[in-house]
């Protein structure tokens, strides 16, 4: 889908870097995504998400989406963390409605629920979900293969086969809803 005929007052460039988007990748015109942010092929962005590379990067891999009301930011580089903390989020990642995701890195086909919060410094390994309203707090690893829910969250059991099998699925859906967001315009 070409994305060259999205109006492009919602995506901004900062201090001379300007988002990139890959092939059909959409931005809703009511979503804003600022700086230094790559989204790969197929990824959506819904209403009302603010994406703002302005003091580290951001990049989302192919096929992810970015549901409604969600916030995604980065932490800077300090004396303490020279690196600081970039957004990095896989492939086939559905992150839900009102979702704060700072400074962290998301693997491959997570679903991060409404609501949640991860902070800065976690790492969520590929195969992982986190429940509505979770709070990662800073620096925690989420092991590959389980459910995590509550604040702060913690391990509440294996991820059945049928939930993994729904990661792509879901992601797949929101590509083909995006794609009729595309022929809408």
């Amino acid at each position: 889908m070409p994305t060259q005929n999205m109006p492009k007052q919602n995506i901004r460039s900062f201090k001379g870097i300007a988002p990139v988007l890959e092939r059909g990748a959409y931005v809703d015109p009511a979503a804003v995504v600022i700086g230094d942010v790559v989204l790969g092929e197929d990824v959506s962005v819904w209403p009302l998400v603010v994406i703002r590379g302005d003091v580290n990067k951001v990049r989302i891999g192919n096929r992810s989406n970015i549901q409604d009301g969600s916030v995604i930011h980065e932490s800077r580089p300090l004396p303490t963390n020279p690196g600081g903390h970039p957004v990095i989020i896989g492939e086939d990642v559905t992150v839900g409605h009102k979702v704060m995701l700072h400074g962290c890195n998301i693997g491959n086909r997570v679903l991060v629920g409404m609501g949640a919060i991860v902070l800065d410094g976690v790492v969520i390994e590929d195969d992982v979900i986190v429940g509505a309203g979770a709070l990662v707090t800073p620096g925690k690893t989420l092991e590959s293969g389980y459910l995590y829910t509550g604040s702060p969250a913690r391990q509440a059991r294996p991820i059945k086969d049928g939930e993994m099998e729904h990661f792509v699925q879901t992601a797949q859906n929101y590509v083909a809803l995006k794609d009729s967001y595309f022929t809408e315009q």
